[in-house]
């Protein structure tokens, strides 16, 4: 008996629903035991996001780590977790004052949660400080406060666990960032109302060195490994960058790309395809290890 071809659309669109429902299961299912027996630290873990993210690792049976910048309500959360948990399947979290606007104390708090459990294998930097106003009237002071906030802090943990995370070859950093920080947009230093460009060159290593002489060349197989060679060694010379930056002002371009085609296409491959070209780029980085050893 054949199906009426009215009834096909309909069919499709409730198999696949059913199918991404069956896919979605599996994966909540595979994620909790990925995470489970996992040291797993949160900062900000008060906020909205981190909140979340600690009652999912936490039901997935991770090692919490909880980090924020007020005792009660860390507190307060704890006993959110732990209330209705089974601690045959769940793990008491782990309590750290953490303020990223005192760098100060970064040592110490570096050093209370490696003693927790001696190790990290996934830190989650969910901390962030957010300014609405124009950038002409933010004090310096301010801009080191989110630098610290948003940079020096997340950049000074990472750095503290990351030695272990080494030794022991596993680990994981997640950095959470809003996508603001690509877009300029008003009052979040973005100067176009006020009829002020702001141009971003980015360009490859500077090549300062003089080119080197004219020789005859020896006669070389004409391969793709030495055509991307060379791309990836000539740089970027100085003279060259100037020009572009004197073009830049005169054209009042915003954003300008100075590099040769391999890396130019690197950087729409990271647009397009990140995770081909991070796995690409991860060979290169062990095949160079390698190399080395």
């Amino acid at each position: 008996m054949a199906i009426p071809s009215v009834m096909i659309l309909p069919m499709l669109i409730v198999v696949a629903a059913g199918v991404y429902y069956i896919y979605n299961e599996v994966m909540q299912f595979m994620s909790k035991c990925l995470v489970r027996n996992k040291v797993v630290v949160i900062t900000d873990a008060v906020s909205g996001v981190g909140t979340e993210c600690a009652h999912l690792f936490h039901k997935g049976g991770a090692r919490l780590i909880l980090c924020g910048t007020s005792w009660d309500k860390l507190e307060s959360l704890y006993d959110s977790l732990t209330n209705d948990a089974d601690p045959r399947e769940t793990f008491a979290p782990k309590l750290v004052i953490l303020d990223f606007s005192d760098m100060d104390s970064m040592e110490d708090v570096v050093a209370e949660v490696m003693e927790c459990y001696g190790c990290v294998d996934v830190l989650i930097c969910n901390s962030s400080m957010k300014l609405k106003a124009p950038v002409q009237s933010t004090s310096l002071e301010l801009d080191r406060n989110i630098m610290d906030i948003n940079y020096f802090g997340p950049s000074t943990l990472a750095k503290g666990v990351l030695p272990t995370m080494i030794s022991r070859r596993s680990g994981h950093i997640v950095l959470v960032n809003s996508i603001q920080g690509r877009l300029a947009i008003p009052f979040r230093s973005s100067l176009e109302e006020y009829e002020v460009v702001v141009s971003t060159i980015s360009h490859t290593f500077i090549n300062a060195s003089d080119p080197p002489p004219v020789e005859e060349p020896a006669p070389k197989p004409n391969t793709l490994s030495a055509f991307i060679a060379k791309q990836l060694t000539n740089g970027v010379h100085p003279s060259v960058l100037a020009n572009e930056i004197v073009q830049t002002v005169n054209r009042k371009r915003k954003e300008v790309v100075l590099a040769h085609p391999i890396p130019w296409v690197a950087l729409h491959l990271r647009s397009i395809l990140p995770s081909f070209l991070f796995a690409v780029l991860g060979a290169g980085v062990k095949d160079s290890v390698l190399a080395e050893q």
